[in-house]
């Protein structure tokens, strides 16, 4: 239904006169005339009689004045919904107690008048591919993947470099030491079941333990942090990595370790990526924000895969 005639005739009916409907609409007494003639056509029935009063609705006009209405509403809120700034800016991250996540949690400390709408996407190119559509409006991602550079819409910038951690149970043999070189970390079994084939994180630790001979072992099912945490804490010969910034809790008990890894760090590079031409004022205050708060460290006594998106 042309949303113009309906306008007209609500128009019409609440000023009872084709020539005030028209100008308060701002077109011709006969622009208004044919719309509502044109309106009636569609609907099969008369909305109006002619009097010398002006303009009077029929039985059918009185019934069909309130759906008018409320097509106008709906239209309303359909354009609202989608007009820049009415909507919550919707950004993905990997998981809710990562860095990325801290990051989002310092935006919203400093602009809680902005809405937010956080989801959880799988790997990089589901990100990008959602981007893209308009789905999202930013992700958080670490990398490009290697061979994979970004499509050309899509922006990137390198906010923030976590160092990883080595996570020990009581028993580790590494599990008193103040920091562990990775020299030191080549022969110690590290168990991380929650690398995926494929994705821009296995990608990381791919080259990881190219460059530095470590062994990583993602064998068996992935319980989550939980029981990573249990069986870390359990087992003497398993040490496993995190982000400085993940925040976990675990039980008194378990007397695991965070052990800073030197000589050089590893950092995860994490990044912002998003559509060069998304018009969402609160995307442009995410940028700024992260600029202004930005820890992206020197190159000097740090490790980053040469493939990713660059400082």
């Amino acid at each position: 239904m042309d949303l113009d005639t309906v306008r007209t005739f609500v128009a019409a009916a609440d000023t009872g006169q084709f020539r005030e409907a028209a100008s308060e609409l701002a077109v011709t007494q006969q622009a208004v005339s044919k719309r509502i003639a044109a309106l009636e056509r569609d609907l099969g029935v008369r909305l109006f009689t002619r009097t010398p009063r002006g303009a009077e609705l029929t039985i059918d006009g009185q019934a069909f004045l309130p759906h008018a209405r409320e097509l106008l509403r709906v239209a309303e809120r359909a354009v609202a919904s989608v007009r820049a700034g009415s909507r919550p800016l919707r950004v993905d991250m990997i998981a809710s107690r990562t860095a990325a996540s801290g990051l989002m949690r310092g935006f919203h400390r400093a602009h809680p008048e902005i809405e937010l709408d956080v989801v959880m996407l799988f790997d990089v190119e589901t990100a990008v591919a959602a981007i893209s559509s308009g789905a999202i409006d930013a992700s958080f991602r670490a990398v490009a993947a290697p061979g994979r550079p970004l499509p050309e819409e899509i922006a990137s910038v390198r906010v923030l470099d976590e160092p990883l951690q080595l996570l020990t149970g009581p028993a580790h043999a590494l599990a008193s030491a103040r920091s562990v070189t990775l020299t030191q970390l080549a022969g110690h079994r590290i168990w991380m079941p929650g690398i995926v084939p494929g994705t821009e994180w296995a990608a990381y630790y791919d080259d990881l333990v190219a460059e530095f001979g470590l062994t990583i072992e993602a064998t068996g099912p992935n319980f989550g942090s939980d029981a990573l945490l249990d069986t870390i804490a359990d087992t003497p010969a398993l040490a496993t990595f995190m982000g400085e910034q993940t925040r976990l809790v675990w039980p008194a008990d378990h007397g695991l370790r965070r052990i800073p890894v030197t000589d050089p760090t590893p950092v995860y590079p994490h990044s912002l990526l998003w559509h060069r031409d998304n018009p969402h004022p609160a995307l442009a205050a995410l940028r700024g924000h992260l600029a202004a708060t930005a820890d992206r460290r020197g190159a000097a006594g740090t490790w980053a895969p040469h493939w990713a998106i660059p400082r």
